[in-house]
Protein backbone atom coordinates (compact mmCIF):
# COMPACT_ATOMS: atom_id res chain seq x y z
CA UNK A 1 0.00 0.00 0.00
CA UNK A 2 1.22 3.47 -0.84
CA UNK A 3 2.54 6.16 1.41
CA UNK A 4 0.09 8.66 2.69
CA UNK A 5 1.10 12.29 2.42
CA UNK A 6 3.44 13.47 5.21
CA UNK A 7 2.15 16.09 7.64
CA UNK A 8 1.55 19.47 5.96
CA UNK A 9 3.89 22.41 6.46
CA UNK A 10 2.73 25.52 8.35
CA UNK A 11 0.04 27.28 6.33
CA UNK A 12 -0.71 30.94 5.75
CA UNK A 13 -4.01 32.66 6.42
CA UNK A 14 -6.81 31.91 3.90
CA UNK A 15 -7.67 34.20 1.01
CA UNK A 16 -10.07 34.13 -1.90
CA UNK A 17 -10.32 30.82 -3.84
CA UNK A 18 -8.48 30.51 -7.13
CA UNK A 19 -8.34 27.89 -9.86
CA UNK A 20 -6.38 24.67 -9.44
CA UNK A 21 -3.95 25.69 -12.17
CA UNK A 22 -3.14 29.20 -10.88
CA UNK A 23 0.44 29.36 -9.54
CA UNK A 24 0.33 32.88 -8.12
CA UNK A 25 1.48 32.88 -4.46
CA UNK A 26 -0.48 34.52 -1.70
CA UNK A 27 -2.70 31.93 -0.05
CA UNK A 28 -4.86 29.46 -1.97
CA UNK A 29 -7.59 27.43 -0.25
CA UNK A 30 -7.87 23.82 -1.35
CA UNK A 31 -11.28 22.49 -0.41
CA UNK A 32 -11.10 18.78 0.38
CA UNK A 33 -13.79 16.20 1.03
CA UNK A 34 -13.84 12.54 2.04
CA UNK A 35 -16.99 10.65 1.14
CA UNK A 36 -18.13 7.08 0.64
CA UNK A 37 -17.39 5.89 -2.88
CA UNK A 38 -20.20 4.53 -5.05
CA UNK A 39 -20.28 2.25 -8.11
CA UNK A 40 -20.16 5.39 -10.28
CA UNK A 41 -16.65 6.02 -8.97
CA UNK A 42 -15.20 2.74 -10.26
CA UNK A 43 -13.42 4.35 -13.25
CA UNK A 44 -11.58 6.71 -10.89
CA UNK A 45 -10.80 3.91 -8.45
CA UNK A 46 -9.34 1.70 -11.19
CA UNK A 47 -7.06 4.54 -12.35
CA UNK A 48 -5.93 5.20 -8.77
CA UNK A 49 -5.15 1.51 -8.21
CA UNK A 50 -3.03 1.48 -11.36
CA UNK A 51 -1.11 4.56 -10.20
CA UNK A 52 -0.62 2.94 -6.79
CA UNK A 53 0.85 -0.16 -8.44
CA UNK A 54 3.29 2.02 -10.41
CA UNK A 55 4.31 3.87 -7.22
CA UNK A 56 4.96 0.57 -5.44
CA UNK A 57 6.93 -0.75 -8.46
CA UNK A 58 4.41 -3.57 -8.81
CA UNK A 59 2.63 -2.57 -12.03
CA UNK A 60 3.25 -6.02 -13.53
CA UNK A 61 1.06 -7.52 -10.79
CA UNK A 62 -1.85 -5.12 -11.27
CA UNK A 63 -4.48 -6.79 -13.45
CA UNK A 64 -7.70 -5.43 -11.92
CA UNK A 65 -10.14 -4.05 -14.51
CA UNK A 66 -13.21 -1.90 -14.01
CA UNK A 67 -15.31 -5.04 -14.56
CA UNK A 68 -13.40 -6.88 -11.84
CA UNK A 69 -14.02 -4.05 -9.39
CA UNK A 70 -17.69 -3.75 -10.34
CA UNK A 71 -18.23 -7.47 -9.71
CA UNK A 72 -16.62 -7.49 -6.26
CA UNK A 73 -17.12 -4.06 -4.66
CA UNK A 74 -20.26 -2.35 -3.33
CA UNK A 75 -22.04 -5.65 -2.66
CA UNK A 76 -22.55 -5.04 1.08
CA UNK A 77 -23.43 -2.05 3.27
CA UNK A 78 -20.48 0.25 4.09
CA UNK A 79 -18.17 -1.02 6.85
CA UNK A 80 -19.59 -4.57 6.67
CA UNK A 81 -17.24 -5.55 3.86
CA UNK A 82 -14.94 -3.74 1.40
CA UNK A 83 -15.40 -0.01 1.90
CA UNK A 84 -13.82 2.88 0.03
CA UNK A 85 -13.45 6.48 1.12
CA UNK A 86 -12.88 8.75 -1.88
CA UNK A 87 -10.86 11.95 -1.52
CA UNK A 88 -12.03 14.88 -3.64
CA UNK A 89 -10.61 18.39 -3.92
CA UNK A 90 -11.82 21.64 -5.42
CA UNK A 91 -10.78 25.28 -5.69
CA UNK A 92 -14.30 26.25 -4.61
CA UNK A 93 -16.53 25.19 -1.71
CA UNK A 94 -18.40 21.95 -2.28
CA UNK A 95 -22.09 22.05 -3.03
CA UNK A 96 -24.27 20.46 -0.39
CA UNK A 97 -25.00 17.23 -2.28
CA UNK A 98 -27.47 15.13 -0.29
CA UNK A 99 -26.61 12.09 -2.44
CA UNK A 100 -23.35 11.73 -0.49
CA UNK A 101 -24.99 11.87 2.94
CA UNK A 102 -26.29 8.68 4.51
CA UNK A 103 -26.96 7.16 7.90
CA UNK A 104 -23.67 5.28 7.50
CA UNK A 105 -21.32 8.21 6.99
CA UNK A 106 -21.37 11.98 6.72
CA UNK A 107 -18.73 13.41 4.35
CA UNK A 108 -15.74 15.07 6.02
CA UNK A 109 -14.76 18.47 4.64
CA UNK A 110 -11.62 20.48 5.33
CA UNK A 111 -9.97 23.61 3.91
CA UNK A 112 -6.21 23.45 3.39
CA UNK A 113 -4.49 26.78 2.77
CA UNK A 114 -1.53 26.59 0.38
CA UNK A 115 1.17 29.01 -0.72
CA UNK A 116 0.41 28.05 -4.34
CA UNK A 117 -2.64 26.43 -5.87
CA UNK A 118 -2.12 22.94 -7.27
CA UNK A 119 -1.23 22.32 -10.90
CA UNK A 120 -2.92 19.00 -11.70
CA UNK A 121 -1.84 17.60 -15.10
CA UNK A 122 -4.48 14.85 -14.84
CA UNK A 123 -7.40 17.00 -13.76
CA UNK A 124 -9.37 16.05 -16.87
CA UNK A 125 -9.04 12.32 -16.26
CA UNK A 126 -10.07 12.65 -12.62
CA UNK A 127 -12.68 15.40 -12.90
CA UNK A 128 -16.06 14.62 -11.39
CA UNK A 129 -18.35 15.79 -14.19
CA UNK A 130 -21.34 15.91 -11.88
CA UNK A 131 -19.81 18.41 -9.47
CA UNK A 132 -18.17 21.21 -11.46
CA UNK A 133 -14.43 21.51 -10.86
CA UNK A 134 -14.29 18.72 -8.26
CA UNK A 135 -11.33 16.39 -8.84
CA UNK A 136 -10.65 12.95 -7.37
CA UNK A 137 -7.31 13.09 -5.53
CA UNK A 138 -7.03 9.76 -3.70
CA UNK A 139 -8.72 6.90 -1.90
CA UNK A 140 -8.48 4.41 0.93
CA UNK A 141 -9.91 0.88 0.76
CA UNK A 142 -10.46 -1.05 3.98
CA UNK A 143 -12.50 -3.94 5.36
CA UNK A 144 -13.33 -5.61 8.70
CA UNK A 145 -10.81 -7.79 10.47
CA UNK A 146 -10.87 -9.48 13.87
CA UNK A 147 -8.47 -9.69 16.80
CA UNK A 148 -8.90 -12.80 18.92
CA UNK A 149 -6.52 -11.32 21.50
CA UNK A 150 -8.69 -8.23 21.90
CA UNK A 151 -11.96 -10.02 21.29
CA UNK A 152 -12.92 -7.14 19.01
CA UNK A 153 -13.25 -6.45 15.30
CA UNK A 154 -11.05 -3.93 13.55
CA UNK A 155 -10.32 -2.55 10.09
CA UNK A 156 -7.56 -3.63 7.74
CA UNK A 157 -6.44 -0.97 5.28
CA UNK A 158 -5.62 -2.59 1.95
CA UNK A 159 -4.79 0.55 -0.05
CA UNK A 160 -4.12 4.17 0.84
CA UNK A 161 -3.13 6.46 -2.01
CA UNK A 162 -2.95 10.16 -2.79
CA UNK A 163 -2.10 11.31 -6.31
CA UNK A 164 1.39 12.82 -6.61
CA UNK A 165 0.46 16.48 -7.08
CA UNK A 166 -1.68 16.40 -3.89
CA UNK A 167 0.88 14.80 -1.58
CA UNK A 168 2.53 16.56 1.38
CA UNK A 169 -0.59 18.57 2.06
CA UNK A 170 -2.08 16.53 4.90
CA UNK A 171 -4.55 14.67 2.67
CA UNK A 172 -3.13 11.21 3.33
CA UNK A 173 -3.40 11.84 7.05
CA UNK A 174 -6.96 13.00 6.53
CA UNK A 175 -7.83 9.70 4.79
CA UNK A 176 -6.20 7.45 7.36
CA UNK A 177 -7.66 9.45 10.24
CA UNK A 178 -11.13 9.02 8.73
CA UNK A 179 -10.74 5.23 8.90
CA UNK A 180 -9.38 5.36 12.45
CA UNK A 181 -12.18 7.67 13.54
CA UNK A 182 -14.80 5.33 12.09
CA UNK A 183 -13.21 2.35 13.86
CA UNK A 184 -13.19 4.18 17.20
CA UNK A 185 -16.84 5.24 16.84
CA UNK A 186 -17.84 1.65 16.08
CA UNK A 187 -16.01 0.37 19.17
CA UNK A 188 -13.42 -1.51 17.11
CA UNK A 189 -10.10 -2.46 18.65
CA UNK A 190 -7.53 -1.62 15.98
CA UNK A 191 -6.68 -0.46 12.49
CA UNK A 192 -3.86 -2.26 10.69
CA UNK A 193 -2.07 -1.99 7.36
CA UNK A 194 1.20 -2.91 5.66
CA UNK A 195 3.98 -0.63 4.46
CA UNK A 196 6.86 -1.38 2.08
CA UNK A 197 10.16 -1.60 3.94
CA UNK A 198 11.88 0.83 1.55
CA UNK A 199 9.28 3.54 2.07
CA UNK A 200 11.01 5.38 4.91
CA UNK A 201 8.89 8.51 4.46
CA UNK A 202 5.68 6.54 4.95
CA UNK A 203 7.06 4.63 7.94
CA UNK A 204 8.04 7.89 9.66
CA UNK A 205 4.65 9.40 8.84
CA UNK A 206 2.75 6.43 10.30
CA UNK A 207 4.84 6.49 13.45
CA UNK A 208 4.13 10.20 13.86
CA UNK A 209 0.42 9.36 13.64
CA UNK A 210 0.88 7.01 16.61
CA UNK A 211 1.10 3.69 14.75
CA UNK A 212 3.38 0.88 15.91
CA UNK A 213 5.46 -0.59 13.08
CA UNK A 214 5.98 -4.31 13.79
CA UNK A 215 9.22 -5.46 12.12
CA UNK A 216 8.99 -8.96 13.60
CA UNK A 217 5.89 -9.78 11.54
CA UNK A 218 6.05 -10.91 7.90
CA UNK A 219 3.28 -11.07 5.28
CA UNK A 220 2.44 -14.56 3.99
CA UNK A 221 0.47 -14.87 0.76
CA UNK A 222 -1.05 -17.62 -1.36
CA UNK A 223 -2.05 -16.47 -4.84
CA UNK A 224 -2.15 -17.62 -8.45
CA UNK A 225 -1.09 -21.24 -9.11
CA UNK A 226 -0.03 -21.74 -5.49
CA UNK A 227 -3.57 -20.93 -4.38
CA UNK A 228 -5.20 -22.99 -7.13
CA UNK A 229 -3.17 -26.02 -6.07
CA UNK A 230 -5.34 -26.15 -2.93
CA UNK A 231 -8.66 -26.07 -4.79
CA UNK A 232 -9.31 -29.81 -4.45
CA UNK A 233 -7.28 -30.37 -1.30
CA UNK A 234 -10.41 -31.43 0.58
Amino acid sequence: MAAAAPPPPPTPAPSAPTGLSDSTPGGHPLFSRIRLATPLDIPYIQKLIHQLAIFEKLADLCTATESDLASTLFKSPPFHSFTIFLLEVSSRPFENDSAFHSQNFTPIERIINLDHSVSDPEAGAFANGINGDVVVAGFVLFFPSYSTFLGKPGFYVEDLFVRECYRRKGLGKMLLSAVASQAARMGYGRVEWAVLDWNAIAIKFYEEMGANVLPEWRICRLTGPALEAHRDAN
